[in-house]
This record gives structure tokens, sequence and C-alpha cells, in this order.
């Protein structure tokens, strides 16, 4: 059974940084993509950060050059680095990965930046 485990989310000011970690188990062959989506009260699921199988990641334009995603294969974990955190970066971010089992997804974790 494959499992995505996230942590690291919390309550922030603005213009702090959080570091987000993703923990990937089970049986898995292949991982094409990983992924970092948000979901903000009210507001549909989003795209934050993707690795794609061609391993350049992508942004959504209101995090470029303020977060950071990464992996590292040898400890199954994902990263999302974030600076400069902003009140509507309040969210439950969710890590996300696509491979030889389909989609699958962590349980969330909830990042808050006051202001």
């Amino acid at each position: 059974q494959v499992q995505l485990v996230e942590s690291g989310g919390g309550l922030v000011q603005a213009g702090e940084s959080l570091r987000l970690s993703c923990v990937v188990s089970g049986s898995i062959v292949r991982i094409n993509a990983v992924g970092w989506y948000r979901q903000a009260p009210g507001k549909q699921r989003e795209l934050v950060a993707v690795i794609p199988s061609g391993g350049i990641p992508n942004y959504a334009d209101s995090v470029k050059g303020r977060f950071t995603i990464s992996r590292d294969n040898a400890k199954n974990t994902v990263y999302l680095q974030m600076n400069s955190l902003k009140p509507e970066d309040t969210a439950v971010y969710y890590c996300n990965i696509k491979g030889d089992v389909g989609t699958r997804w962590g349980q969330g974790t909830q990042v808050t930046v006051s202001s």
C-alpha cells in the first residue's frame, strides 16, 4: 500500500519561512511526477509546484521566486521550501505523486500565515 505523509506545516507570520516534507512509502516501481497542491477555504485545490518526468520544476505564478520544490530519491521524500510567506498562502498543502500506482495524495498539512 502506497502512503504519502506530509509534515512541516504550522502557524507563521508574514515574511517567515516553512519547509514541508512528504515521505513516500510502499511498493512503487516508478514515480513520473511529484508535486504540491494547496486548497484554501472555499476555493478549489490548485497546483503549487511540480517536478515532472522531465525533471524541470514548474511553479504557480503566485509562488515563483518564493517557493522551491525538491526531491530526495534516497529518502523517498519530496520537499517544499516556502520563503517570504504571505497571508494568501494560507491553505492545506497536499503532496501528490503520479506513477505506476496511479495518482496518490497525502492527507494534507495546514499552513497558516498571519499578517
